[in-house]
């Protein structure tokens, strides 16, 4: 996995970034040594392996989401010249960029705020300050899964700790306390877990985020002349899913096993 300029120290650079790392230490520390404490204590053994989980699963996703912003998503090679016969013969039309002053290989985008274009872009991600793109992408839908397990978990052991033990909830500050806390967690579980169900949606099919888009249109013109559409690198779940994910099942939660990765200027299509 190629790193991006500035790695880790440019993604760090943004506020944005900052505040994503804050929730993560904010919501562990509340699980573990407020909300789980608290029910059934860290010194018991089931406390112990419920603080373990946690931890593994807020470590997995802090890991895979360092991973996601210190990559380089995926920058057109300086000697990329598109091979016209190719491109016609699978109906992908030669692409160039006015702001680049360079030819672009198919599913690249240019973003404004990398100001530059980026492999299979799926879109510009604020919280790791980096674009979503070919060499990246694995390491943001781990860290999208993990984030959505660690939340839900969260939210399971805060709703275990205010139902299941008596709490002082006349005193003023502990009462605000599990408000904003319970509020927090449904708003992470629900948010996280709505961005993973869609990006599963997309890495089943084969498509990004402004494919998508493109698709729609696509779709009603399909429609209205009577065809039936089909996105036209959808290789079918399993082969999709390889493709991002990488052939061996047992990699795939692991965010740095990219080497079945090409150099993202070339996709296979699909002959219906």
């Amino acid at each position: 996995m190629a790193r991006r300029r500035g790695g880790a120290a440019a993604a760090a650079a943004s506020p944005a970034v900052v505040g994503a790392i804050s929730v993560m230490a904010v919501v562990y520390y509340s699980t573990v040594f407020v909300f789980l404490d608290h029910w059934l204590g860290l010194g018991t053994t089931a406390g112990a392996a419920h603080a373990a989980a946690v931890s593994l699963a807020v470590a997995a996703c802090f890991f895979a989401f360092v991973c996601a912003a210190a990559a380089d998503p995926g920058a057109v090679p300086k000697s990329f010249a598109p091979d016209a016969e190719a491109a016609q013969g699978q109906g992908l039309k030669s692409r160039y960029c006015d702001k680049c002053c360079m030819f672009k290989p198919p599913r690249s985008h240019h973003c404004k705020v990398c100001k530059r274009c980026v492999l299979k872009m799926d879109h510009h991600c604020v919280w790791i300050n980096n674009c979503v793109g070919y060499a990246n992408y694995k390491a943001f839908i781990i860290c999208v899964l993990n984030a959505t397990i660690g939340s839900l978990y969260s939210f399971v052991i805060f709703l275990c700790d205010v139902l299941f033990t008596e709490h002082e909830f006349d005193i003023v500050y502990v009462k605000m306390v599990y408000i904003l806390a319970g509020v927090l967690l449904f708003f992470l579980s629900l948010t996280i877990g709505s961005l993973l169900c869609w990006h599963i949606y997309l890495l089943c099919h084969n498509m990004t985020t402004i494919e998508y888009r493109e698709a729609v249109r696509a779709k009603w013109l399909a429609k209205k002349s009577g065809q039936k559409y089909r996105h036209r690198f959808d290789l079918g779940m399993r082969k999709n899913i390889q493709m991002i994910m990488g052939p061996n099942i047992l990699c795939w939660l692991c965010p740095t096993a990219t080497g079945h990765l090409k150099d993202g200027t070339e996709f296979q299509i699909t002959n219906n």
